[in-house]
């Protein structure tokens, strides 16, 4: 390398390290200068979700939705899925409460709006990133302490301009409490039919710091216990059925056949067995949580800030492949002095110089079902300070570190290679065989997300310098450098297993540094007028610029535009029109090509509706185009047969994907009629569009476009299922990642609140009437240019699925509340409706109906000082989440969206000192 290029690659480095290098300098500058300044102390003002900018009005152009800390308290919520899976505007995401969905969040609750997918939800604290734990850029909602929670905001609609990548579907941003005065000691108990009984313990401290700040603490403990599947009826039905305990048997020289069941009975019928009941419906944890947030004058106007979080979570699950114990399908030699062969059996074998050729199949359901423990521990610290220049225009300088490690092992598998010693020397011919020195755990392998970010900050308004006639320009101009580093190293010693993981360790660790400056505008146009009594513009721009480990870098701009007309004190409209982005994300452009068995798309319950058969064999095909490929004839094999599916299924990341593009367009009305006092109610309507969205063309989508709607040689999408050269008959499948969709979504938000003192002239009494409602007018994928877009608008299953974890895109969704309070004691009854869907399958007229479930809550001051006690029940009707459906989920359901646990019941008292 020459010094020329040598110089280059240092001021290009240091190019990209300014914004980085700029926050630190200023965040030492800022300690070190705080004491010295003597600015009048600032005005109170107050930041609102959507902006930068602080300021002395709370109003936005963005439609926010929020949550209080009272909801959260009198939900009884001691972690944020107690309350989130009850917002209308989120999808199911991925629960802890469900071993249904598995693999890349085992153990971790996610967020996800509009069912757009829980990466394009970003997930901020305080304004600020949380850590994500996934390579899919999701977080772990449940290490943020719902204790500490003074509100949540959701905000619908795009705002990258504002808070960079990723906030695609939108942003929700948990506001935390800086004060908590005294100590709190809070013990939590739920329960269920069959198990899933959970408690919590928590412990919120919190004290003054003199005059000039204060520090809170939390540290909490939760461990939950398994339900299994056995436990819930509607989770029997359509199982996986495999070769029993006993073993199908077939003497290879002459083909007889013969079994022994579950019962140990013989049998020349082939016998099946049904391991379903012992699988995990819900599953067991433990979770140890604590968090610090602090803040501390060092001077009038110049205040140290952050928090420190950590949490530790331990969660047994089901594997990527599926929680059914190994199964051995192959050829052994028995020995004829095997004295485990029964007696009937004898006759059927041949054996030639005392050995017979045996095909054995046998489910090794002895080693238990499989499961996998995950440990995982996320942590994330913050440092910063935040002052004034003057009461009008302050500054911001932070630096935020965080991360995520998880290790995963199998249990229930054993060592593959170890089974041959074993056929002559243990009963293989009925149930209860000693397998134990088959047994052993297996490493599935170590993540590890690392981010970083530092940035720099000044908003204000200009009321100190000059003011336009309807006011002063409201003002924000900021540098923030994030990067995020990851990592997965598998364990290889995972190939001895009898189900071998093809994951490999990530040859190069994917990385993303981020360099973004961006500014903020808020210009009033018009101010006390007839029917303008405020008329605000907004406008934001951001430039970013990605460097990754893999693939193209690039440099992009968003931005957004916005309105607020304040009519009167009783009537506001908003409207905002944004672009987004979203680089991919580590595991889009990063991961290595994984696979798993293509039998599995039979095997694996949630797995079944990416695939439903070959439409060359079923009849369903074009004729010529099926002999073009080399399909075999009509009815010639069973191609929903695992036997028959040979190949694999592979997936993984693609280091040649592009960034998602969109735009969002939002307008809104909020109404807070002077003649109706405590009367709010918010009207918002969105429409959200992402270009090149990544995803992936599964099997029976690939197959029914090259065979049955667009069966041209040249349809691109044939390539993603290929046949066996030999046999004509369906082999491998290919749905990596690809820039591939069109994503449109529209409608509306709304959300209505009464608040009434003296309710019907009860004095002493307080009521609060809310309807909270997502209503979906239009929504639409297009897997693949090739493809018509598929209407999603009320669908249930993968093909509408953005991410394939939430899989009912209801278009409707409502919450609907009744608190009653006399004195400080509350009543609230809740209502849930997740709106008719029908089967987005092709050719399905399937459909779920419309699902009503109900909670009440009561939360009772004791006559102890301090103690107070919360107790409730969700579920109150004890319904069943929806069965029979045509296409169904694991479990003959979607616990997703619908839960699992059915009726709970909840106990909750805390005291304060």
């Amino acid at each position: 390398m020459t010094p020329s290029t040598q110089s280059q690659r240092r001021v290009h480095g240091l190019r990209r390290a300014a914004p980085s290098l700029l926050a630190l300098s200023a965040l030492a500058a800022a300690v070190q200068l705080a004491h010295a300044q003597s600015a009048a102390p600032a005005a109170e003002v107050v930041s609102i979700t959507g902006s930068r900018i602080k300021s002395l009005a709370v109003t936005a152009t963005s439609p926010v939705s929020q949550t209080s800390a009272e909801q959260i308290g009198l939900l009884r919520a001691v972690s944020v899925e107690d309350f989130s899976t009850k917002l209308p505007q989120l999808a199911g995401g991925l629960s802890t409460s469900s071993a249904a969905v598995n693999g890349d969040a085992l153990g971790a609750q996610t967020l996800d709006l509009r069912n757009l997918g829980q990466n394009r939800t970003l997930v901020l604290i305080n304004g600020t990133r949380a850590v994500p734990f996934s390579f899919r850029n999701a977080v772990d909602v449940n290490f943020i302490p719902a204790t500490l929670i003074e509100r949540v905001d959701v905000l619908t609609g795009g705002a990258a301009a504002v808070y960079g990548a990723d906030a695609v579907a939108g942003v929700v941003n948990f506001i935390m409490k800086e004060r908590f005065d005294g100590l709190q000691v809070q013990a939590s108990h739920s329960s269920s039919k069959g198990g899933a009984d959970q408690n919590t313990v928590n412990l919120t401290g919190g004290l003054p710091l003199g005059e000039r700040g204060s520090v809170v603490g939390y540290v909490e403990y939760t461990q939950r216990g398994e339900l299994l599947a056995g436990q819930r009826s509607w989770a029997l039905a359509n199982p996986t059925l495999l070769a029993p305990r006993g073993g199908n048997f077939t003497d290879v020289a002459s083909g007889r056949r013969f079994s022994v069941d579950n019962g140990g009975n013989f049998t020349t019928t082939p016998q099946t067995a049904n391991y379903t009941p012992q699988y995990l419906l819900v599953s067991p944890l433990e979770r140890l949580n604590a968090s610090t947030f602090f803040r501390y004058g060092l001077s009038e106007n110049a205040e140290l800030y952050g928090r420190v979080m950590f949490s530790k979570v331990k969660v047994t699950g089901a594997p990527t492949n599926g929680q059914n114990p190994p199964v051995v399908n192959a050829a052994y030699d028995i020995t004829q002095t095997n004295a485990f062969i029964p007696a009937a059996a004898r006759p059927l074998l041949t054996f030639v110089n005392g050995v017979a050729r045996v095909n054995v199949e046998r489910s090794l359901g002895e080693l238990g079902v499989l499961t996998a423990l995950n440990e995982r521990k996320t942590q994330q610290a913050q440092l910063g300070v935040r002052g004034s220049f003057t009461d009008a225009i302050g500054w911001d300088v932070y630096v935020q570190q965080g991360s995520a490690k998880e290790d995963i092992t199998i249990n229930g598998d054993g060592v593959a290679s170890r089974f041959t010693s074993l056929v002559n020397t243990v009963n293989l011919f009925g149930p209860g065989a000693n397998l134990s020195s088959l047994a052993q755990p297996f490493s599935l392998g170590s993540r590890e997300r690392k981010q970083t970010v530092v940035a720099a900050n000044i908003n204000g308004d200009t009321r100190g310098l000059f003011k336009l006639p309807a006011g002063a320009v409201g003002f924000a101009l900021g540098a923030e450098q994030r990067r995020e580093r990851g990592n997965y190293i598998t364990d290889p010693s995972i190939s001895q297993s009898f189900r071998p993981s093809a994951l490999v360790s990530i040859p190069v660790p994917p990385s993303v540094r981020a360099n973004e400056v961006y500014g903020e505008l808020q210009v009033p146009l018009l101010a006390k007028l007839p029917f303008v009594e405020n008329l605000t513009l907004e406008a934001a721009a951001r430039h970013s610029d990605y460097t990754k480990s893999v693939g193209a870098d690039g440099q992009y701009d968003t931005n957004k535009l916005g309105l607020s007309w304040t009519v009167n004190p009783s009537v506001r409209l908003r409207a905002t029109d944004q672009s987004t982005i979203r680089e991919p994300n580590f595991g889009e452009f990063g991961g290595t090509i994984s696979s798993i068995p293509f039998a599995n798309l039979v095997n694996v319950a949630r797995l079944r509706p990416r695939y439903q058969g070959d439409p060359c064999v079923l009849g369903t095909g074009n004729a010529a185009q099926c002999a073009r490929f080399g399909a075999p004839a009509v009815g010639s094999y069973d191609s929903l047969n695992a036997a028959n599916l040979t190949g694999g299924y592979f997936f993984g990341g693609n280091p040649d994907i592009r960034p998602e593009k969109g735009s969002s367009q939002t307008a809104g009305l909020v109404l807070t009629p002077a003649a109706v006092p405590g009367l709010s109610v918010a009207l918002d309507f969105y429409r959200i569009e992402i270009k090149d969205a990544v995803g992936q063309v599964q099997p029976i989508d690939a197959l029914s476009s090259c065979y049955i709607t667009d069966p041209r040689a040249d349809n691109p999408l044939c390539a993603a299922v290929t046949r066996d050269a030999t046999t004509g008959r369906i082999k491998d499948g290919f749905p990596v990642d690809r820039n591939l969709a069109a994503i449109k979504q529209g409608g509306f938000d709304i959300d209505l609140a009464y608040r009434q003192t003296a309710p019907f002239g009860l004095k002493g009494h307080r009521a609060v009437w809310q309807y909270q409602a997502s209503v979906v007018q239009s929504y639409s994928i297009q897997r693949n240019p090739v493809l018509d877009p598929v209407d999603c608008k009320g669908t249930y299953g993968s093909r509408c699925s953005s991410d394939a974890v939430s899989l009912v895109s209801a278009d409707y969704r409502h919450r609907v509340s009744l608190a009653w309070s006399i004195g400080e004691n509350t009543a609230q009854l809740g209502w849930k409706r997740i709106g008719e869907v029908r089967d987005s399958a092709v050719g399905s007229s399937g459909s779920i109906p419309a699902q009503d479930t109900f909670d009440v809550n009561f939360a009772v001051q004791t006559p102890v000082k301090g103690l107070r006690l919360n107790f409730g029940i969700d579920n109150v009707t004890d319904k069943a989440p929806p069965t029979g459906m045509t296409n169904p989920g694991i479990y003959n359901t979607f616990t997703d969206s619908y839960g699992a646990m059915g009726r709970v019941y909840g106990l909750s008292l805390s005291y304060k000192l």
